[in-house]
């Protein structure tokens, strides 16, 4: 009785496997750490080095929620103030992010083409609200995401190994720690 259920094991193990990996290979951030390691994984990287490109992931991935929920405040936000912090972070991320892609480029790293699907989760979570409501998640969310992002770019602004994405990370870090304080700011001002 135990041989047959081996080998039933050993037949199913793979296929939990691959249908797990097609699973995740819908998650574009996934994907993008994913084709990373696998490209690493062919070079002799040091975890540093690794780090630095989970990093460039991570901030890229992070650069397009914002961007996302700011475009959608953008054009739902009840509040004159959440629509002009919407505004403001717009425009500053679609430069922030560009030059992330550049430099991803030219380290031959990638990125993702899309949210992760918790990002999409949370964004779409925030869409199903309106009014004061719609404006309270927003400034939750910009304040909560951009406390996660100057954090990582803080550390990485003193740690990466690479010497261009120290740069970059330093470089960033100013308009983060603004887009953050007039995430706080907005936070303050829509409590009810």
């Amino acid at each position: 009785m135990l041989l047959p259920l081996r080998l039933y094991v050993l037949l199913l193990a793979p296929l939990a496997v691959a249908c797990s990996a097609k699973e995740n290979s819908k998650d574009p951030v996934f994907s993008a750490k994913f084709q990373n390691e696998k490209r690493i994984g062919e070079e002799n990287i040091t975890k540093r080095q690794l780090r630095d490109a989970e990093f460039l992931v991570e901030a890229a991935s992070q650069k397009m929620e914002l961007l996302e929920i700011s475009q959608i405040a953008q054009r739902k936000a009840t509040s004159p103030d959440t629509r002009y912090v919407a505004q403001n972070a717009i425009a500053q991320l679609s430069a922030r992010l560009q030059e992330l892609k550049t430099l991803a480029q030219q380290k031959n790293r990638a990125l993702p083409t899309g949210l992760g699907e918790s990002q999409a989760q949370e964004v779409g979570e925030l869409t199903a609200l309106n009014g004061p409501a719609f404006d309270q998640k927003y400034a939750e969310m910009l304040s909560s995401l951009t406390d996660k992002t100057v954090d990582a770019y803080e550390d990485m602004a003193d740690e990466a190994y690479d010497g261009d994405i120290r740069a970059l990370a330093a470089r960033q870090l100013p308009a983060l720690k603004d887009q953050h304080t007039a995430g706080e700011a907005l936070q303050d001002k829509l409590k009810p």
